[in-house]
């Protein structure tokens, strides 16, 4: 039997369940910069749940979520008083009419190849205003998180039929001093066969990073190990930015 893939339909009704409100650390990071910026671009905003929650919580600003899934955007979809625009930063050209961009959910790490990251950063600097800001977070490859990538480490969720599903990663292609490939497999009691997601990730370390950006026009302004806002070290989980036009 040939493998099902997971669309992207399925995997935004699932994913809010997989990534509950009080496991997202980043929100909690990201929110307040959100609510004191009058106009935010979320890209890659996935369905939509930190502009959901900067609604909700009285931004009454302008709001806009970028993603290339429609199945996200169509869970994104369900707040109206946001604007939503299926694609990515290559296809778009904004220009300084945001004054914060975000990319949350570690969809910085996306960009693989560097023509596409360059091409993205630079639409990200012309999106801003002058005093914009740019926040984003990509994982520590020193940090080596694909190690902890296995089915020994499945969750199980509950899908919005109540069905249980279990959710395992295996990672297929081991880093290689640039990118990860991995498969997440969803199984359930209630499908008749196992279905697979498979992505790849890119690692950047902190220099190669800041090289990126300078290139762009971007220059990091603050720079955190872990969302506690500690100082970045070799051990940090993440590498979070905060970075603004130069």
């Amino acid at each position: 039997m040939a493998d099902r893939l997971f669309s992207d339909t399925d995997l935004a009704a699932l994913y809010d369940r997989w990534w509950p409100r009080d496991q997202r650390k980043d929100f909690d990071f990201y929110l307040p910069l959100v609510m004191a910026a009058e106009a935010v671009l979320d890209a890659g905003c996935g369905t939509g749940a930190l502009l959901h929650e900067a609604r909700r919580s009285g931004h009454r600003g302008r709001l806009c979520g970028l993603d290339p899934a429609a199945g996200m955007l169509a869970q994104a979809r369900k707040r109206r008083d946001i604007e939503w625009v299926l694609g990515d930063l290559t296809a778009v050209a904004w220009a300084h009419d945001f004054d914060l961009v975000v990319m949350t959910g570690h969809a910085f790490q996306a960009l693989i190849e560097d023509d596409a990251l360059r091409t993205s950063l630079a639409a990200i600097r012309l999106a801003l205003t002058n005093n914009g800001r740019f926040a984003f977070e990509t994982r520590n490859p020193l940090a080596r998180a694909w190690e902890r990538w296995t089915p020994e480490n499945a969750v199980e969720v509950t899908d919005a039929e109540g069905a249980t599903v279990r959710i395992s990663t295996q990672v297929e292609t081991r880093f290689d001093g640039r990118i990860v490939s991995f498969t997440h497999t969803f199984t359930s009691p209630a499908w008749d066969q196992p279905q697979l997601s498979r992505s790849t990730l890119r690692f950047l370390d902190a220099e190669l990073l800041s090289s990126f950006l300078a290139d762009a026009g971007l220059a990091i302004e603050e720079q955190f190990g872990d969302w506690d806002r500690r100082p970045l070290s070799d051990k940090s989980p993440e590498i979070i930015n905060i970075a603004r036009p130069r």
